[in-house]
């Protein structure tokens, strides 16, 4: 079986998005920050399952090495569990947490916010059989 050619491969879903989630957000922002040299805009995360309001430092990925890096978030706070998550875009964030739930996965939360108008940016997350977590988003519909 031969490789397959960039116009043989099939089109998928990618992966838009990171996070890097801890108990001290800021510390954490100042460790990538020094290590990557990343500079962070802090505001809200979409939802408050990823972060504390106000403590979410979002990476604009064109900003990052030759500018074409994804967009990342470090964020998080008192009572947060330390975890490290990538984000999927995709068409259909319900259709896509309800297929990772009947092929074995967990739904974690979402799609988040509640009541998002046409449009808005929508995210959820679930494990995978493995207890891998895995996030999706997209725009409402």
């Amino acid at each position: 079986m031969g490789a397959l050619t960039s116009e043989e491969l099939p089109v998928a879903d990618p992966v838009v998005h990171f996070e890097i989630i801890g108990t001290d957000p800021t510390k954490l922002r100042e460790y990538y920050g020094e290590l990557f040299g990343w500079e962070f805009g802090v505001g809200d995360a979409s939802s408050l399952e990823v972060s504390e309001p106000g403590n979410y430092g979002f990476v604009d990925g064109t900003t990052t090495g030759d500018g074409n890096g994804i967009n990342g978030g470090i964020g998080g706070g008192d009572g947060y569990r330390p975890r490290v998550v990538f984000y999927v875009d995709v068409p259909d964030v319900e259709a896509a947490l309800r297929k990772a739930e009947s092929l074995g996965g967990t739904r974690r939360f979402g799609p988040e916010p509640k009541g998002a108008k046409k449009g808005e940016l929508v995210v959820g997350q679930f494990t995978d059989p493995e207890g891998n977590l895995v996030g999706v988003a997209g725009l409402s519909s």
